[in-house]
């Protein structure tokens, strides 16, 4: 299969990144070094590459009610302009995928889908739409996706605006705007991200990308702005305890187990809502409770917990699997998420993990790890 190249793949080559393939595309790990470009995204401001993300545009008259029944949220109760994360479920409740969907007029949805789940997300609603008045077209190949996140972010972005930056500075947590960016480049921007800080995230055409990324670095280098890869997106979405599709959700995983049940609109008496799919296997769950959940866990050694490794319980019993693990940037100490059964997720439990063969202790905590000031 041919290996899939951003953009800005030029861009990344001549800022000497480490490139590896992820999810079928060529992208940048690191830039100047991980810890570095996790802690400028906490203190100030770094710029990430995010154009292997899928994307697709939904349209139509009955847009908003086919989606009411293709996903688990509620989508048509999203306000014009703004923004909901949602998931894709099959009929056992399990999850194909996670996304972010953002209402761009009355008619017209646009959905954010994880690289490795686009075309298959693109089938299943596909195949959902039936008799409803709908189209979904895949519009990832036009579209680049660049992210400036950090405390700085809106300042930087704002400074990008040619017409917008009163937008830029207005906008709220998961709401968007189009706006005109510097030598007439346009933008659709969102106040979104995947890093726990403030942050924006703007789809521009392909062949402007370039444009754009160069842009970002003008105004944003100089207020110490650096460029940011895959490895500390993943640390900071850790420490932000924001699941990672193939890690915390899959298939055999439902919301309410990775503790997301919230997202899930069943309706109420004086506010109903229609059926969606996985609806039934889901309202079980809901109400005989699950076996399994998602748990941070905090230790005080140096060795880290990684993906895959059991966790224990005092009679070094596996009782459950890390799903992500890194030594924190932030907090200075090892940080996992777990599943765990049921009976060991109060917060203060004190599990086992087999690092290499020996047994480290963690405790379970309450997620996320870290939460910016508002």
């Amino acid at each position: 299969m041919t290996t899939l190249r951003s953009p800005l793949h030029d861009e990344h080559v001549a800022l000497d990144a480490t490139l590896v393939d992820f999810a079928g595309w060529q992208m940048p790990v690191r830039y100047s070094g991980d810890i570095a470009e996790h802690q400028a995204v906490r203190t100030g401001a770094g710029l990430f590459d995010l154009s292997h993300m899928g994307e697709l545009s939904v349209r139509g008259a009955g847009a908003a009610d086919f989606l009411d029944f293709a996903l688990a949220g509620r989508v048509s109760a999203v306000k014009l302009w703004g923004a909901k994360y949602t998931m894709l479920c099959n009929e056992a409740g399990g999850v194909i995928d996670d996304l972010v969907i953002y209402r761009r007029d009355w008619d017209h949805f646009f959905i954010v889908a994880n690289a490795s789940n686009k075309d298959r997300v693109v089938t299943e609603l596909r195949d959902r739409i039936g008799a409803y008045e709908a189209t979904v077209e895949d519009v990832s190949a036009e579209i680049a996706l660049i992210a400036v996140q950090g405390p700085l972010s809106a300042q930087i972005t704002g400074a990008m605006c040619e017409l917008g930056e009163d937008d830029i500075a207005a906008m709220k947590y998961y709401s968007g705007a189009n706006v005109l960016l510097e030598g007439g480049i346009h933008a659709f921007v969102a106040r979104t991200g995947y890093t726990g800080e403030d942050g924006f995230e703007l789809f521009v055409g392909a062949d402007e990308a370039r444009e754009v990324w160069q842009l970002a670095l003008k105004y944003g280098t100089p207020l110490g702005m650096i460029p940011a890869g895959l490895s500390s997106r993943d640390s900071l979405r850790l420490e932000a305890g924001m699941p990672l599709y193939g890690q915390e959700l899959d298939e055999s995983t439902t919301p309410f187990e990775a503790g997301l049940g919230r997202i899930i609109a069943f309706g109420t008496e004086a506010n109903p809502r229609g059926d969606f799919m996985g609806r039934e296997a889901l309202a079980k769950v809901k109400e005989s409770g699950v076996a399994k959940q998602l748990v941070g866990l905090v230790g005080e050694g140096r060795r880290s917990a990684r993906t895959g490794y059991a966790v224990t319980d005092e009679a070094g019993n596996q009782v459950g699997v890390v799903t992500s693990g890194v030594p924190s940037p932030t907090l200075g100490q090892p940080i996992a998420m777990a599943y765990v059964p049921v009976s060991m997720a109060e917060p203060g439990t004190v599990v086992g993990i087999d690092v290499r063969g020996r047994r480290e202790e963690m405790t379970v905590t309450a997620l996320p790890f870290y939460k910016r000031e508002k």
